[in-house]
């Protein structure tokens, strides 16, 4: 089976390099499935978890956003911040989830907070701590 080289960074290290068969991440524009000698193109990514296909098994990697260079023999990952999930602190995360959840809820209900809370910095926090849940195998 092909293979295409896969590299993730993140500001401060080499997260990921290997071989895979497949990548399937979120784009800003959607879904998509990335395979060996695919069309070259340049993405953003939102916060989730990445899968790649290797032979028959899947590996998750949360990535907390970036842009995507797609190569027919090369894809590389810049991701402001990028997770194995043996690296993923489950009780951290599950906070951060929860703290979002409750800053969006509080917002969708009106009421004030105290500093005053961005939607969309709670929503891309809620994203990131789900996006490291399921790198980990926990999902809500």
């Amino acid at each position: 089976m092909a293979t295409i080289k896969l590299e993730i960074v993140s500001p401060d290290k080499i997260v990921y390099t290997a071989d895979i068969n497949m990548l399937i991440v979120r784009s800003t524009v959607g879904e998509l499935g990335i395979l060996p000698h695919h069309a070259p193109m340049v993405t953003g990514l939102v916060p989730h978890a990445m899968r790649m296909k290797i032979g028959d098994t899947e590996s998750l990697i949360a990535v907390a956003g970036g842009f995507m260079e797609v190569q027919p023999d090369k894809i590389t990952v810049l991701a402001s911040a990028a997770e194995l999930p043996v690296e993923i602190d489950v009780l951290r995360a599950q906070k951060a989830y929860e703290r979002a959840k409750q800053r969006l809820e509080a917002l969708k209900d009106g009421k004030k907070t105290d500093p005053p809370i961005d939607s969309i910095r709670a929503e891309i926090a809620l994203k990131r701590a789900l996006a490291r849940l399921q790198a980990s195998g926990h999902s809500f």
